[in-house]
């Protein structure tokens, strides 16, 4: 006689709410590490905004540090994720770097907490060779490389060395970012993000004053 095998009973196994519950938690750090700083924020103060035990909390995370750090890279990987999906939005490259640019812009303008993870990561964990920012920013840019040396092989932008361009565009992104939020600045980021895109793409300087003063030396990168 054939047997049957016994189905479990009760309610199926959510295999997301791990996914989901850890993301509640980042974000929920985030606000607290945000707004007390690490050296005060007490994990407990995250578990009770979230109604969870302390000991679940540790379960996700094991240490504060995790948690902290944790958040950090969520809040990076956001700006990223947002960053990137504007870019793919456009089909010529220069427009992909506008996009880009106003994108970063928006995210930090909409998640100013990300920016104290930030200053805080600095100020409370200098022994660390590089930031979560820049761990993420320098894993995302050989792709842009190609793309401006492309730029540059097709006659679209000056025979600048990419490293130089990369560094430019990326400080002059970063230092607004900073900035903004320490000096309170609110004008719209998309004013913030033409002004940055109409002196990287065109400059300061008029034709007849380019002409007159030389150019930068070259590197050895386009020699």
């Amino acid at each position: 006689m054939a047997t049957t095998s016994r189905q479990p009973v009760g309610r199926p196994k959510d295999e997301s709410l791990q996914g989901r519950r850890r993301e509640q938690i980042l974000e929920a750090a985030a606000a607290v590490f945000a707004a007390d700083g690490y050296p005060n924020t007490d994990v407990q103060v995250i578990a009770d905004r979230l109604g969870l035990s302390k000991g679940t909390v540790y379960r996700y995370f094991p240490s504060k540090r995790d948690l902290f750090f944790g958040a950090v890279d969520r809040g990076v990987r956001r700006l990223h994720e947002a960053v990137t999906a504007a870019g793919d939005a456009e089909a010529d490259p220069l427009d992909r770097i506008a996009a880009c640019v106003r994108a970063y812009l928006a995210h930090f303008k909409k998640n100013p907490e990300l920016v104290e993870l930030l200053i805080q990561e600095r100020a409370e964990f200098r022994d660390r060779e590089k930031s979560v920012y820049f761990e993420h920013r320098d894993a995302k840019l050989g792709p842009w490389r190609g793309v401006l040396a492309e730029l540059v092989a097709a006659g679209r932008l000056r025979g600048v060395p990419v490293e130089r361009i990369v560094d430019v565009v990326g400080d002059l992104m970063y230092g607004t970012m900073f900035t903004n939020h320490f000096a309170g600045r609110h004008k719209p980021h998309e004013a913030q993000a033409a002004d940055i895109l109409d002196v990287v793409f065109h400059g300061v300087l008029s034709d007849s004053e380019r002409r007159r003063r030389p150019a930068a030396p070259r590197s050895k990168e386009t020699r």
